[in-house]
């Protein structure tokens, strides 16, 4: 019997949450369909169960035959730059299945805290530093679909009294991390093609900012969020606070793996060009467990591990749905 379900835990920051919450002494059910994440990645200790948030059936017994207190709801394809060209698999998968989760949750009558890990992606266009009292306007259909999760949890909490804690991550790097997504996670990108002796890709010129995140900024927090009842039925900007330009990243990266990277710029493609956060609220609530992992020692971090664990194949997805300005590098052939 368990008491924790967390979706999405064979990827990248819901194995480290899986993990967390093993070691905290949390009974953790692991689900996933392994399109992203991988069955090595779960931590010993875990129950793993292969399948899909959106298989309803499946999620209805696994919620029948366990008394799940705590919902942790990972499991999402986070190709945000991607999303205008598979709209449909993206509310497919990101709002479709959160609402077969959520509604089992609902059903059950058992689950105590419903968390969430939503997306700056759902301030779209908004200045930076983007913080919680903005009123998100997403940009895409990725964060489209993050922000009506966000909606539909407060909505849930109002009628059905559904405790929430929804956190917007951004930028998260680190072990674990698929190095061979060629849509996303751009640290991931940077990491694979200067250990195949590639040169590093950067969408237009580079100036575009982010603050990059260092998965143990962020998968501890979310993990032992639960234990904090006064956190309840709040959002929360969650990662590092120091913006960076990609052009500055990938010389960071260079110098993580010992190399001098030759970089490739190609057209600019649509996206919000300045996106990084606030974590005034998160610092109030969790002072105690923020690290701001800082860039250099993060990316060293995740060096060391690439270089042990390699790099997976390239994962193409196989269902675009509007070719329409996709950009070509994500049309090459796969290899």
């Amino acid at each position: 019997m368990h008491d924790v379900l967390v979706t999405g835990a064979a990827g990248f920051i819901g194995s480290h949450v899986a993990g967390h919450l093993h070691t905290a002494g949390y009974h953790v059910l692991a689900l996933d369909d392994l399109s992203g994440g991988f069955e090595d990645q779960i931590p010993d200790g875990v129950t793993f169960v292969r399948g899909s948030v959106t298989d309803s059936a499946l999620v209805d017994r696994l919620f029948a035959a366990n008394a799940f207190a705590w919902v942790f709801h990972l499991a999402a394809y986070a190709a945000e730059g991607l999303s205008p060209f598979i709209r449909r698999f993206n509310y497919d998968n990101n709002l479709l299945g959160s609402m077969v989760v959520l509604n089992a949750a609902i059903n059950s009558r058992r689950v105590k805290c419903f968390v969430f890990t939503s997306s700056i992606a759902v301030y779209g266009h908004a200045p930076a530093p983007m913080r919680e009292e903005t009123i998100p306007i997403p940009a895409d259909p990725y964060g489209i679909s993050k922000y009506a999760v966000e909606l539909d949890l407060a909505q849930a909490h109002e009628m059905f009294g559904l405790d929430y804690v929804i956190f917007r991550p951004h930028n998260v790097y680190g072990e674990h991390q698929h190095l061979g997504d060629p849509y996303r996670n751009v640290v991931g990108i940077f990491m694979r093609q200067l250990m195949q002796g590639e040169p590093l890709t950067i969408f237009g010129d580079g100036s575009q900012t982010r603050a990059f995140s260092h998965v143990d900024d962020v998968a501890p927090i979310i993990a032992r969020c639960i234990e904090r009842p006064d956190c309840y039925n709040t959002v929360y900007n969650i990662g590092g606070d120091q913006p960076c330009s990609v052009r500055d990243l990938a010389e960071a990266v260079g110098r993580a793996l010992g190399a001098t990277p030759e970089i490739r710029c190609l057209p600019p493609r649509p996206e919000v060009l300045h996106a990084f956060a606030t974590h005034d609220r998160v610092r109030r609530v969790f002072g105690d467990m923020v690290l701001d992992v800082p860039l250099d020692e993060g990316l060293a971090r995740m060096a060391a591990w690439a270089r042990t664990a390699g790099v997976r194949p390239k994962s193409r997805f196989s269902q675009i749905e509007i070719p329409l300005g996709l950009p070509p590098i994500w049309t090459a052939p796969k290899g």
